[in-house]
């Protein structure tokens, strides 16, 4: 089980370790963003500092419906207490936490500042 909060602008935040492979991971608070397919985005600033290594270009649709060309970076996260390999997007915008990153997973919201994020792992049936 992940936690994290609500600030005061009604965002959900979790933090994750983020860091290429062989280095050192640093903590970053990111926006929960259920609208973002992609697993990470990280402010090219951030990027350089955490080492990360360019692996392509991507093609995004933004919430407005224009297209824009994403730099694309590797990064080891911990993720629920496991190392994972993920693509990071370049962005200038706030941390984006998405939906892949979130997939197999229960999210739960307290929509209230200060209010509780739970993300937890979804049981299998067997």
């Amino acid at each position: 089980m992940m936690l994290g909060f609500v600030n005061q602008s009604c965002e959900a935040i979790i933090s994750v370790a983020v860091g290429s492979a062989n280095a050192p991971k640093q903590m970053v608070d990111a926006l929960i963003d259920t609208g973002f397919t992609g697993f990470l985005s990280l402010p090219l600033s951030m990027i350089n500092s955490l080492g990360l290594p360019w692996h392509f270009r991507d093609v995004g649709t933004l919430g407005d419906g224009s297209e824009v060309i994403f730099d694309m970076y590797r990064a080891m996260v911990i993720w629920d207490g496991q190392p994972q390999i993920v693509d990071v997007a370049a962005s200038e915008a706030d941390p984006l936490l998405g939906m892949s990153l979130l997939y197999g997973f229960k999210l739960q919201i307290e929509a209230v500042e200060g209010g509780t994020v739970v993300i937890e792992t979804l049981s299998k049936e067997t």
